[in-house]
C-alpha cells in the first residue's frame, strides 16, 4: 500500500477513545520509529486514561526482544521492519500492558536505514486484538518528519477503522484464536 494520508483529523483521537471507552477496553502501544509520538496524540486530551493503559517505545531490538517477548530469531531472519516484527510487538505490548489493543508502529523514517525491498518510509503496523490480529504495511514519501507524522496517522486510522468494526461491550470472548493476519 502506498500511503499518502489526508490532512491531520483532530477527531481521530476523539474517535479512538470513544470507540474504545464504549467496549470497555484499553490500548496499549508499541513504537519503534514514531518515538511515541502516537501515544503523545492519544493522551493529547484530558481523560485518555479512561483507554489508553501505556506503551513501549521500543527504539533497540533488545527493548523489542526484552519488553515485548519479539523473539530475537525472528528480527534475526526477519527484521525489525517486518509483518512478522509488527506482530510480535503489537501481541507482545497487548499482553504486557494485560490490554485488549495492542498497536504496534515499526519502520524506517529515514534518512538512513534502508536496505534492498525496504526502501526509507517504508513502514508496518501491527494490530492485536482479544480475537484477532492484523499487519498492514504502508510506503510513505518525504523526510524523516513527514514519514512520522504520516504514519502517526495512519496508525490512528488504523485503530479507528478496525475498532468500527468490532461489536461494542466488555464481554468479548479472550480466548478465542487469532484468526491469521492478511
Amino acid at each position: 500500500m502506498r500511503g499518502e494520508a489526508p490532512p491531520s483529523e483532530p477527531d481521530l483521537v476523539e474517535a479512538a477513545g470513544r470507540l474504545l471507552v464504549e467496549r470497555g477496553w484499553f490500548v496499549g502501544l508499541a513504537e519503534s520509529c514514531t518515538g511515541g509520538l502516537v501515544m503523545a496524540r492519544l493522551t493529547d486530551r484530558a481523560g485518555s486514561s479512561a483507554y489508553f493503559a501505556g506503551g513501549v517505545v521500543a527504539y533497540a531490538d533488545r527493548i523489542k526482544t526484552g519488553q515485548l517477548s519479539v523473539p530475537p530469531t525472528l528480527l534475526a531472519t526477519r527484521g525489525a521492519v517486518s509483518r512478522e516484527a509488527a506482530r510480535a510487538m503489537a501481541e507482545g505490548v497487548r499482553r504486557r500492558l494485560a490490554v485488549e489493543v495492542g498497536l504496534a508502529v515499526t519502520g524506517i523514517a529515514g534518512p538512513g536505514g534502508a536496505v534492498p525491498g525496504k526502501p526509507v518510509g517504508t513502514v508496518w503496523f501491527g494490530l492485536s486484538l482479544p480475537t484477532r490480529f492484523l499487519e498492514e504495511k504502508v510506503e510513505f514519501d518525504g523526510d524523516r518528519t513527514r514519514v512520522r507524522a504520516l504514519a502517526v496517522e495512519h496508525a490512528l486510522r488504523l485503530l479507528v477503522r478496525v475498532l468500527e468494526g468490532e461489536p461494542p461491550g466488555p464481554d468479548q470472548d479472550r480466548t478465542q484464536a487469532s484468526s491469521p493476519g492478511r
